[in-house]
């Protein structure tokens, strides 16, 4: 099972986007790395310049670098912007947005996890335009997941195995309305988060967690214990969403417990030390409310820590 590495999704400063790709590609044992802006069109310009330089080191060390296109296209010039990356022939794309698969054409690229695909058929008829690698939506079940990945013998399906879940994008910008600025001049104020800003309920429970235009869950999708049932059930990559954490740590991790190098129960201590203040969910995987955490099957993970936690 191959692991990959998702896209940044926040706003973080570009030489540190920069050195953490550097620290990637040397170091996890990941196989495919996605990059590129994909939540918001402004922040493409911070990191332009530096895109060249980690395409090139990521590829160097072996990685296989996938391009991902923005999650909501809405503006002329974001619709320029996901036709000059379809038009790139050297590197396959991600496409989240239905609307740059045009200019892709019947070329081989990825379906990304902001693409509704939520069964076989969806699926098919992407893998009959050119999708060697769909990376199905993080709410799905077991029983769906299963579905499709059989479906699909020949596509790569990928699972968004850990990170906050992306639940929602928007044309407006919530960090720039708590700090009373407008979109258009949102002084980018997002940076300010770089793991997301928590939103509490008015009881104080912790709720969700704001990315600029993008809303995320609180509680950070860990599928440690459930990697046994994805392999059976055919999948053929985990997505690692980046963190503010050390994610070359998480890689080893994960890297280690599907070789059998490394216990469930041993991983989750690691895990928890690594990223403490965010609590673990697998909710949606076993058909149950996201914001639960299930236990693995019996005879793995007995001594794990069985949380419920709110999104």
């Amino acid at each position: 099972m191959q692991l990959t590495l998702g896209p940044v999704l926040y706003n973080w400063q570009a030489e540190q986007w920069r050195d953490f790709y550097f620290r990637i590609a040397e170091e996890a044992p990941v196989d495919v790395v996605i990059v590129g802006e994909i939540v918001c069109s402004k922040r493409t310009p911070f990191f332009t310049e530096h895109m060249p330089a980690v395409i090139e080191r990521l590829a160097a060390c072996g990685k296989q670098v996938v391009l991902g296109s923005l999650i909501l296209v809405s503006l002329q010039r974001e619709r320029r912007q996901m036709a000059d990356l379809a038009a790139n022939t050297d590197f396959m794309v991600e496409a989240n947005d239905v609307t740059c698969l045009g200019s892709i054409g019947d070329r081989p690229h990825a379906i990304g996890p902001f693409v509704n695909v939520y069964n076989e058929e969806t699926a098919a008829y992407f893998a009959g335009r050119g999708a060697k690698r769909i990376c199905l939506p993080p709410e799905l079940p077991m029983e769906s997941i299963r579905t499709i990945a059989a479906a699909l013998p020949d596509v790569t399906t990928e699972i968004f195995a850990f990170g906050r879940v992306p639940l929602a994008i928007s044309a407006r910008c919530y960090h720039a309305r708590l700090h009373k600025l407008s979109k258009d001049n949102c002084r980018f104020v997002c940076e300010k988060d770089p793991d997301g800003l928590p939103v509490a309920t008015l009881d104080g429970e912790p709720f969700l967690a704001m990315n600029g235009v993008q809303t995320m869950s609180h509680a950070c999708v860990n599928l440690l214990g459930d990697v046994d049932d994805l392999d059976m059930a055919r999948v053929g990559a985990l997505r690692l969403s980046p963190q503010r954490c050390d994610m070359v740590a998480v890689a080893q991790i994960f890297r280690d417990v599907l070789d059998g190098c490394r216990t469930y129960e041993d991983g989750m201590s690691q895990l928890l030390r690594i990223y403490p203040d965010v609590p673990f969910a697998n909710g949606f995987v076993h058909g149950q409310p996201g914001a639960v955490l299930c236990p693995p099957a019996a005879g793995r993970g007995r001594n794990a820590e069985d949380r419920t936690v709110l999104f």
